[in-house]
């Protein structure tokens, strides 16, 4: 039975999931999906998790009440759950820890991936150099180009960098070349994917390692205002650090949420956005069913987002059942304003976020002003913007 907070025993949530594979992944998506099964129900796996969350991570990371940006802007308060404290600097070492070490649980060698940002590329990198396993990260050509300083932090943790050239050279790509080299190699190599997104039980187990941020805002929210928050914002590109805030809430009718995508250049042309949840179409992609923003011949459109982390043609299968069930809204931030809501926090509140980030700040920007001094919003600061600096900098103008 589907809920809206676990997939049925087919790994869809509603109409969208599922495992769509050739037969050659078959076999090692199965031993994933097996090995998982156990281990999230090991007391012994769970401590260990926990242990390195508070000890290595730094959990909890903090909620933090935005007074100046909420005060330029009325409305609302605006609370920032502060992932980009996390060592790495975003909120992907909640699921790669996991991730490592449920491999090392499979007495596996080594880890493969793709990254778009390099977040997840570096949380991986340093997961695995912590644990003791081999990593290799598959990037596109082109965001490694806008990514330097990631790459160069997983060079230096250890990690193996693969260039993609092929297709658009982006994030898609990265993923594609990703698992054919995994299914070259499965017998001593896991693939620890990096959202929500990918066949069952990907998208489960990436949610219940990031479920952690969502239970974290819950607890900090009530102790602070003694009440659950009008609306949850969080960016949306696979949909991890969207999914680990959502989680907790789900079923709490009166908490709103808004998941926040890449409207890019602009949403008029394929090529411009990458607002799969706005635009796209039920398609298969990447072993499952999703929306995806694709031709008629099903075959993924372009995609573009001045965010590395976002700019994927499809969307984690448990966001697009939260879209047809109307339990979450999704809405769309441009680049522009994802530029504005960027030097607005720097400018407030001495805070560079990453550009990922910045789409759930634009929203939350254009949200809070129509709202009273009693409503409080959560924003979900999925990571910092050291990576993102430079480039930004050649946007403004400023080199």
């Amino acid at each position: 039975m589907t809920s809206l907070t676990h997939a049925n025993e087919a790994g869809f949530f509603g109409d969208h999931g599922g495992r769509f594979l050739p037969p050659h992944l078959e076999a090692p998506i199965a031993e994933v999906a097996a090995a998982y099964a156990e281990a999230k129900d090991d007391p012994a796996f769970i401590a260990e998790y926990e242990a390195l969350l508070a000890d290595y991570v730094g959990r909890p990371s903090p909620l933090f009440l935005a007074q100046r940006l909420t005060a330029e802007l009325g409305g609302a308060r605006i609370y920032l759950k502060r992932e980009d404290l996390n060592h790495t600097g975003a909120h992907k070492i909640n699921h790669t820890l996991g991730e490592v070490l449920l491999a090392k649980r499979m007495g596996k060698k080594k880890v493969i991936a793709e990254t778009g940002a390099g977040q997840h590329g570096v949380a991986l990198a340093t997961a695995a150099a912590l644990l003791g396993l081999e990593c290799e990260i598959h990037m596109g050509a082109i965001d490694i180009a806008k990514q330097h300083p990631n790459v160069v932090r997983m060079r230096l943790l250890g990690a193996t960098v693969v260039p993609v050239e092929s297709g658009g050279r982006c994030l898609k790509d990265a993923v594609d070349s990703a698992f054919g080299m995994w299914a070259a190699d499965f017998g001593e190599t896991m693939f620890a994917i990096g959202s929500v997104v990918g066949p069952d039980p990907f998208p489960s187990m990436v949610r219940d390692f990031q479920s952690v941020v969502g239970r974290e805002a819950r607890a900090q929210i009530l102790e602070k205002e003694c009440r659950l928050p009008t609306a949850l914002i969080a960016a949306v590109g696979g949909g991890s650090n969207a999914m680990g805030l959502f989680s907790a809430f789900l079923e709490d009718p009166d908490v709103a949420i808004y998941g926040v995508e890449p409207a890019g250049r602009g949403l008029d042309h394929p090529g411009d956005h990458a607002a799969a949840m706005t635009l796209g179409s039920p398609g298969v992609i990447h072993g499952m069913q999703t929306l995806v923003l694709q031709d008629e011949a099903g075959e993924p459109w372009p995609v573009h987002s001045i965010a590395s982390g976002l700019d994927y043609p499809g969307v984690g299968p448990q966001h697009a059942h939260l879209r047809d069930v109307g339990r979450a809204t999704y809405v769309t931030a441009t680049d522009d304003e994802t530029l504005d809501a960027f030097t607005a926090l720097c400018r407030t509140e001495g805070i560079i976020p990453a550009i990922e980030s910045s789409h759930a700040l634009a929203y939350a920007m254009k949200l809070a002003p129509t709202l009273s001094a009693d409503d409080v919003i959560v924003v979900n600061l999925s990571g910092r913007g050291d990576k993102d600096i430079d480039f930004v900098a050649e946007r403004l103008g400023m080199v």
